[in-house]
């Protein structure tokens, strides 16, 4: 018997674009079910510094738990952070 190499593996959902694999991805992407609400914003640096203050003040840590969950400083200088709250102060 000769060998004969199997057939190849066709995706269900082929890729077409970059981008379209990323939405599948997030699509994927199972959300924490922690309780919390969390907000991403992309601002310039003092932009981004002033947004955080005023939503830590609007939802102070004490009552919310809230806080900055990650950050990063994307090529063009901006920042994008995500701010995590619970959804209400019991």
């Amino acid at each position: 018997m000769a060998y004969r190499p199997r057939d190849p593996v066709r995706p269900r959902d082929p890729v077409r674009r970059p981008r379209d694999l990323a939405d599948r991805m997030a699509g994927r992407r199972k959300r924490p079910d922690d309780g919390f609400l969390r907000e991403t914003f992309t601002l310039p640096r003092e932009a981004a510094r002033s947004k955080a203050r005023d939503f830590l003040q609007r939802y102070p840590k004490q009552a919310y738990m809230s806080a900055v969950e990650s950050w990063r400083e994307m090529p063009d200088g901006a920042i994008e952070f995500t701010m995590k709250r619970l959804a209400s102060a019991d």
